[in-house]
Order: C-alpha cells, then structure tokens, then sequence
C-alpha cells in the first residue's frame, strides 16, 4: 500500500518538475528574443518601413521614413506568440495624383507603434501601426487580445538591453 502513496508522491514531483522546468525554458527563450529585438531595432525599422509602404495604406500618401524610439512594450497574443509594440515616429509623402498634395497635414510627423512579432525564431512585421498610441497605451487599447509580459532580465519590467531614452533612435528613409 505505501509503494502507491510513493508513486503517487513520485509522480506528483516529475509533474512539477517538469512544469517548472518548461517555464524556465520560456522565460530564457523570451529573454533572448527581447535582448535580439533591443540589439536589431534599426533593421526591423527597416522591414517595417517596407512592409508599411507595400500595403499601399493610408492611400494617397507614401511612406516617407519612421524612426522607431526607446519606449517599448512585450506581450503575448492569444496564441502565445510573443508581440513587441514600439514607439515609432512615422513621416509621409503626398503621392502626385492621389488626392492628398493640397493637404498641409501631410507633411507633419505622426506619432504611433510599430507592432512586430517573433515567430519562428525571428521577429517579423508586417507593417501593421497603431497611430496616437505609446506602447503602452496600445497594450491598454487591445488588452482584450494582448497580454503584457514582463522584461525578464530587468526588476523593473524594463529592458535592461536596450537603448536609453537619451539616444537617437534610428531613422528609415525610404528614397
């Protein structure tokens, strides 16, 4: 009878273990990804830039450059997929015969976040932005869908890996 209450015991402790020892691995692969994403943001700014000028979006107007800034957020989507929102200052262009050169706004930078997400063991976009939103107000905006995860190698929940406020953030021209 006490060999069952040991297997039980046994088998409850290879559960837990095993538990324990998946969400390590998550949380190390989360970390490298987030330490991949501080360490490449002027390349993704460009893959951005592409991505948003080939959807053709908003019509009218090309995409002239972005600059993708220092204030980040990471999440995860319903599927577990692990999104980073980054502040992103975005430029454009009236396009001849697209009903926009006689708009002054056109010219103006327009603040918003550059959505990416890393798939694959890459981080892709598809040039997806959420206009007159931080990243942290578009976690709050879409808190239905996304869930805020913590910077795993930071106590504050920032990342310790990235650049600081006080750095020019990369510019993508598109010329």
């Amino acid at each position: 009878m006490w060999y069952f209450i040991a297997a039980g015991i046994a088998a409850g402790l290879a559960v837990w273990a095993g538990a324990v020892g998946a969400a390590a691995r998550r949380k190390a692969r989360r970390s490298a990804a987030l330490a991949e994403l501080c360490g490449s943001l002027e390349q993704l700014g460009e893959a951005f830039c592409t991505a948003a000028q080939e959807s053709g979006k908003p019509r009218g107007l090309r995409w002239k450059h972005a600059s993708l800034g220092p204030n980040l957020e990471a999440a995860t989507d319903p599927e577990g997929t692990l999104v980073a929102l980054v502040e992103a200052e975005i430029a454009f262009e009236a396009v001849p015969g697209g009903g926009m050169e006689e708009v002054a706004a056109v010219g103006n930078l327009r603040s918003a976040t550059a959505i990416f997400q890393f798939a694959s063991g890459v981080w892709t976009t598809d040039g997806r932005a959420v206009f007159n939103h931080s990243p942290a107000e578009t976690l709050r905006q879409f808190a239905d869908r996304l869930r805020r995860i913590e910077w795993p190698d930071a106590a504050d929940g920032r990342p310790s890996g990235g650049r600081s406020s006080a750095e020019q953030p990369p510019t993508t021209p598109l010329d």
